[in-house]
């Protein structure tokens, strides 16, 4: 069985897709003692240590007597193969999910609606004055629109 699951490199993944992964994996397990996951990634792995992260969260919640036992040999192997969870998106995300999960964030499904961007300032980056920025506005993770440089 293959699921895909991607999202865009550099992106974390929507909370909703996370619950979703996680849910998959988990049912997966409880579904015979012989299943097994394997995660495969084809960006940077930070990305797949936002999975492996959010699903010890979960299992933590969710374990069966067998998983709690794996959960220790997964922690190891996350720490000693997957690169540590280090964009502060990354970190934030597993935060939100872990407080999904202990009912101290709940999901707000009201829609967001940008109305407007003010950049205070031009960051001088290049030493003759300035920089020359642009803006990439993102709906479900797909660009929906993009400025001029």
């Amino acid at each position: 069985q293959v699921l895909d699951f991607g999202w865009p490199d550099l992106h974390t993944p929507a909370l909703e897709k996370i619950c979703s992964i996680c849910k998959a994996m988990d049912t997966w397990l409880n579904a015979a003692t012989h299943n097994v996951v394997v995660l495969h990634n084809k960006g940077n792995r930070g990305r797949l240590g936002v999975v492996v992260a959010a699903y010890m969260h979960y299992s933590n919640i969710s374990a069966s007597a067998n998983q709690a036992l794996d959960r220790f040999a997964m922690k190891r192997f996350y720490e000693d193969k997957v690169v540590p969870v280090g964009q502060p998106s990354q970190k934030r995300y597993i935060h939100y999910f872990s407080g999904l999960l202990s009912g101290t964030i709940k999901m707000n499904n009201k829609p967001l609606f940008l109305h407007h961007v003010i950049m205070h300032g031009i960051p001088n980056f290049e030493s003759k004055g300035g920089c020359r920025p642009f803006l990439k506005i993102y709906q479900a993770m797909q660009p929906v629109y993009t400025s001029g440089i």
